[in-house]
């Protein structure tokens, strides 16, 4: 064994359960793909100050869980705990938002990082799949992500997930909002870490996942109580959109998400089969977020969702993913002119898009044979001294068995019929 061990909190990802990360990571970007959203990717570390500016302050991920670090020059630095803040800064700092043509619709797949205690589906470093639709201001756009996010888990076969919907109001109708959840709030039995946050972003405290926390909630105000007439509008809109689209929702009044930037829409998939942490994925609209990070104003619209949890929603509902196969045809060479001669074979299938593997090293026919049964390939191709001297190789189906002399010249043509 290695002396050196993956990080606490951490995971390698390695063959073959690596397929499945691979083959949600697909299933999740198609749809966006399909509805005109460009590929983005970002560095793994950003100034720590877009992420304090555009995250918050207040929130748990920057004052508790960002790996920060100083650089040899002094700058300041973290891991990116997230990934909507990075697209907007690259966005704007490649003026795409100038070209004319909004919204900008980028989609990205990444790594992210934050310091955390390591449990089932909550990692330290973890995988997500992203979308965000920059620049406009629209219902329609926000119905389109989540019914994109819809379509991506049921093509992977997913049924036992949920999506929670919420209205965070505007800048016209929060202030009024967080006043009379402050006042609510004061009167409460709470810590001065807890109290705090009342002060800086009451709404964080809708959030607290402690029991005698949530007792104290039952009563506090509503925020669909405290909408203004454009957002009561925006939100039935996305209601009837998704309704309309056959994509069902329930309406979660404390859903307000852990990062500031959120107004208006916001949402969250969840799936009863991965326990406390059961949110798969999320997002919302996010219409301010630009000016706080320095930008013009640019109303936009996104979400993440956590490929980690999805490949344990996939196994807490026992789906198997239909994975192709890694090699279709495994080439058994004996002797030397075997191993030029199946090499040139395997290259010709390989060129013509056919996935084609090769026993390496010189064994004998019965550990390579072990090696091609291993390997998954539905076809294996044998020659040895006398076969290339007939100007034949040993074609042979291991499903059913059967063996058969083929044309060298035509055994890549064969193969290529046989696997259409």
């Amino acid at each position: 064994m290695s002396t050196f061990q993956a990080p606490k909190g951490t995971y390698d990802l390695t063959p073959p359960d690596s397929a499945k990360f691979l083959a949600v990571r697909e299933a999740i970007s198609a749809p966006l793909r399909d509805s005109g959203y460009g590929y983005i990717e970002t560095p793994g570390f950003e100034n720590v100050e877009l992420f304090a500016r555009g995250v918050g302050e207040s929130t748990d991920i920057v004052t508790k869980e960002m790996y920060t670090l100083t650089t040899k020059g002094g700058s300041q630095l973290a891991l990116r705990p997230e990934g909507t803040a990075s697209v907007l800064r690259a966005a704007l700092q490649a003026n795409l938002h100038k070209a004319g043509n909004l919204p900008v619709k980028l989609w990205y797949s990444g790594s992210y990082y934050r310091y955390e205690r390591p449990q089932k589906g909550r990692y330290r470093h973890f995988s997500q799949v992203g979308a965000e639709a920059i620049g406009t201001e629209d219902p329609v756009l926000d119905a389109e992500l989540i019914i994109l996010a819809d379509q991506a888990y049921r093509s992977l076969g997913l049924r036992r997930f949920r999506i929670l919907l919420n209205s965070l109001g505007d800048k016209e109708c929060r202030p009024v909002y967080r006043e009379a959840l402050q006042t609510f709030l004061r009167d409460l039995d709470l810590d001065e870490e807890t109290r705090r946050r009342i002060e800086i972003n009451p709404l964080r405290v809708l959030d607290d996942k402690r029991a005698d926390v949530q007792k104290q909630l039952t009563d506090a105000p509503k925020f669909r109580d405290y909408l203004c007439d454009a957002c009561k509008a925006y939100h039935a809109e996305v209601r009837a959109l998704l309704t309309a689209a056959g994509v069902a929702f329930e309406d979660d009044e404390k859903l307000v998400r852990g990062l500031d930037y959120y107004t208006r829409t916001t949402f969250e998939f969840v799936h009863d089969g991965l326990g406390s942490q059961s949110a798969v994925g999320g997002g919302g609209r996010y219409d301010g977020l630009s000016e706080m990070i320095g930008g013009p104003e640019l109303p936009s619209v996104g979400w993440a969702l956590g490929v980690d949890r999805t490949v344990l929603a996939l196994e807490a509902e026992g789906v198997e993913l239909d994975l192709p196969a890694t090699t279709s045809v495994y080439a058994v060479p004996l002797g030397e002119e075997a191993r030029r001669v199946l090499f040139g074979v395997v290259t010709e299938l390989r060129r013509a898009g056919i996935a084609a593997d090769f026993a390496f090293g010189g064994r004998g026919l019965k550990g390579a044979m072990k090696s091609a049964n291993r390997s998954g390939a539905r076809y294996t191709l044998v020659a040895g001294e006398r076969d290339l001297a007939e100007g034949v190789v040993q074609l042979k189906d291991m499903e059913s068995g059967e063996q058969s002399a083929v044309p060298l010249a035509e055994a890549a043509a064969e193969l290529a019929k046989r696997l259409g």
